[in-house]
């Protein structure tokens, strides 16, 4: 067991605590004045006293952290740290002093400490934004529901599993918690080769028994999940550009990556943590998946979270995913859309009818996208009293997600990225926007789809935006705040 000594601590040495106390091993600390490392769960004793006092220092140290803010103050801390532990790394706060550099190991710049020697992360920003979700996670005093979008894609299952690891690793109990089916065929083996223990909630009121609540690959309670739009939520982890304000203690909002599991694993590489063989390979699936095997909106931090994953992957299981059986739903859909398929110019729409798997539509539009000169493909059906669509696009400049929300946000919820997005219609709004009671149900649907559709796709939202609406929460506000 690694026996650490934190001697001062100023600012930045709260936030590198923070981190190292998710690290396992024993954490002592001799700090002046009262801080907020007092309630970290890794810590296991805190003295208050003179840090440069060797009388205050336990029997053994392995690693001693020198966190205070005067570089001077530092060098006599480090001279006395020295004399009680000479075989132990020494690493201190303070600028380019060499009489420092004489005593510890590793001398760190002040202002960069938590990015370039401690946390090994690329900027102050992603260490502080991980320490605050630390910080928001430890404060619950409960069980945590991490909550997935409903019937989640594997970029939703491996993000929730993920988000549930850290938040176990400072001491708060956590359910990956879903709405709906897993109905995809690969989703579905996904879940049975990993053997995922999944909470599949039927109410909302399931919630309550929770202390907090966490939303995954979705920003915004009772959109997208079975939730109570009004539900208090702590944390909010998600790569899809938001319509709305977001509201919760802590928001990690960012549409410059190409799916939310590389969200996850960057945080668990920053916090030296090394993920179990099966949340490793859900989340190199769900970075797959959602990145269309990095052909699709992938940036770098896809590609780095990919390879600090695949160390830990399964590849036996990740076959073995990807090659399922498919259901003769899916190909009745599949069939349905190629039938009923309307093509003007390079945007395909069709539709399927009443149908019995939703995943079936994604897995329709993906085939149609193939279709020479195709460059959007729509395909829309409906169940249980809803319309779902999801839409592709490939080699275009138009937003897809925009013109989902233009053409159908009014009569229901619509939304996504550039290329892939999806909506869902209460199949009575239509039967009140066109007043058409002599067609058939599925006639109606047809019309009123493809007719915004086109619509807006005569003078269509082009390029994806990495921006967000001003009023929107992206401040990472710490649980006391």
């Amino acid at each position: 067991m690694v026996r650490r000594l934190v001697l001062g601590c100023g600012h930045a040495g709260e936030t590198v605590v923070g981190v190292a106390s998710t690290w396992g091993g024993e954490i002592r600390a001799v700090v002046s004045d009262e801080t907020r490392i007092e309630g970290l769960d890794g810590v296991s004793g805190v003295i208050h006293g003179d840090p440069a006092d060797p009388e205050t220092y336990p029997d053994a140290a392995d690693v001693v952290l020198i966190l205070g803010e005067d570089a001077e103050r530092n060098l006599g801390i480090a001279r006395q740290a020295r004399a009680a532990f000479p075989d132990a790394l020494i690493v201190a706060c303070g600028g380019e002093t060499t009489e420092l550099g004489a005593v510890a190991d590793r001398v760190v710049d002040t202002q960069r400490l938590v990015t370039d020697r401690i946390l090994e992360s690329s900027t102050g920003d992603e260490a502080e934004r991980v320490y605050r979700l630390l910080d928001v996670l430890r404060s619950i005093d409960g069980r945590l529901a991490v909550v997935m979008h409903d019937n989640p894609d594997p970029d939703a299952i491996a993000s929730a599993l993920a988000l549930s690891q850290i938040a176990e690793a400072v001491g708060t109990d956590a359910d990956p918690c879903y709405f709906g089916d897993i109905s995809h065929q690969e989703n579905r083996a996904l879940v049975n080769l990993l053997d995922l223990d999944l909470r599949n909630v039927e109410t909302p009121e399931a919630i309550a028994e929770y202390a907090g609540v966490a939303l995954v690959d979705h920003s915004r309670p009772g959109v997208n999940d079975g939730l109570d739009p009004d539900t208090e939520v702590d944390v909010v982890i998600d790569h899809h550009p938001p319509r709305a304000p977001v509201e919760a203690r802590v928001v990690d909002l960012r549409s410059d990556v190409g799916a939310t599991s590389t969200l996850l694993a960057k945080h668990l590489e920053r916090l030296g943590m090394t993920p179990d063989r099966t949340v490793a390979t859900a989340l190199l699936y769900g970075i797959r998946v959602d990145t269309r095997d990095f052909t699709r909106e992938a940036v770098d931090s896809d590609f780095e979270a990919a390879a600090f994953l695949l160390p830990h992957v399964d590849e036996s299981v990740l076959e073995r995913v990807e090659e399922p059986s498919m259901s003769a739903d899916v190909l009745a859909t599949l069939a349905a859309s190629i039938r009923n398929r309307e093509v003007r110019g390079d945007v395909l729409t069709s539709g399927v009818g009443r149908i019995n798997d939703r995943d079936a539509l994604a897995q329709a539009a993906d085939k149609l996208l193939d279709m020479d000169g195709i460059c959007v493909a729509v395909v829309h059906g409906f169940m249980d009293e809803t319309v779902y669509v999801s839409a592709r696009a490939r080699g275009t400049d138009v937003d897809l997600g925009e013109v989902l929300r233009d053409a159908l946000g009014s009569i229901g919820s619509a939304g996504g990225h550039a290329d892939m997005a999806g909506a869902q219609i209460p199949l009575g709004i239509l039967g009140a926007v066109e007043e058409a009671s002599t067609e058939s149900l599925a006639n109606v649907v047809d019309d009123v789809i493809a007719g915004r559709l086109f619509e807006v796709l005569e003078n269509p939202p082009s390029a994806p935006r990495r921006d967000y609406p001003a009023d929107i929460a992206f401040e990472f506000p710490l649980a006391d705040e």
